[in-house]
């Protein structure tokens, strides 16, 4: 069973992208339909007030620590964050220019060529509404299909489903489903 945040009891549905209505005709590029989809471009993203960043450099793992929590998931060891986005295949964050934090992440990690699973989407609860959570995951999606991966799963809590519709996403395509590994407490101490 996989716990997030320690509170759900039950696995957390799995979810997969669906490729076949996001892959552009043959006569155009990945990079080129992607781009073109953007929902809020890079240029308008700053002149918003936020940076767009491709790598961990300039990441404040303690204020990345803080929208984590903020968002429910529990405090985690910064040198254990560091050692996962060292890990970490893509990744992009969104920083706010007045305070130089970030206020969205999210990133993936799998075997770079098939399969890519998303992990840690997260925006901070004062920026949620405004499209950050979207223009991130469009840029990563949009990296991971340019490198030809197209098995994209991630795993969501129930109530933020509606949030990857929209974005490709399916639960259970073709009937798989998904199993994660659970270590049962000894109940004997």
């Amino acid at each position: 069973m996989f716990l997030l945040r320690g509170l759900t009891p039950t696995p957390l549905p799995s979810l997969h992208l669906k490729t076949s209505h996001l892959l552009p005709p043959l006569n155009v590029t990945i990079s080129s339909a992607i781009t073109n989809k953007y929902s809020i471009s890079d240029e308008d993203l700053e002149s918003r007030g936020f940076n767009l960043h491709r790598t961990v450099s300039d990441l404040n793992l303690d204020h990345l620590n803080k929208v984590f929590v903020a968002v429910g998931f529990p405090r985690r060891d910064p040198q254990k964050i560091r050692l996962a986005l060292e890990n970490t295949n893509s990744l992009l964050w969104v920083e706010y220019k007045k305070t130089q934090k970030p206020v969205a992440f999210a990133r993936a990690t799998g075997d770079g060529v098939f399969n890519a699973i998303i992990w840690d989407v997260v925006v901070d609860p004062s920026f949620q509404g405004i499209g950050l959570g979207k223009a991130v995951m469009e840029r990563l999606m949009g990296e991971l299909l340019e490198k030809g991966i197209v098995n994209i799963a991630l795993y969501s809590e129930p109530r933020v489903l509606g949030f990857y519709r929209p974005l490709g996403f399916v639960a259970d395509p073709d009937g798989i489903k998904g199993m994660v590994y659970s270590r049962k407490k000894n109940s004997k101490r």
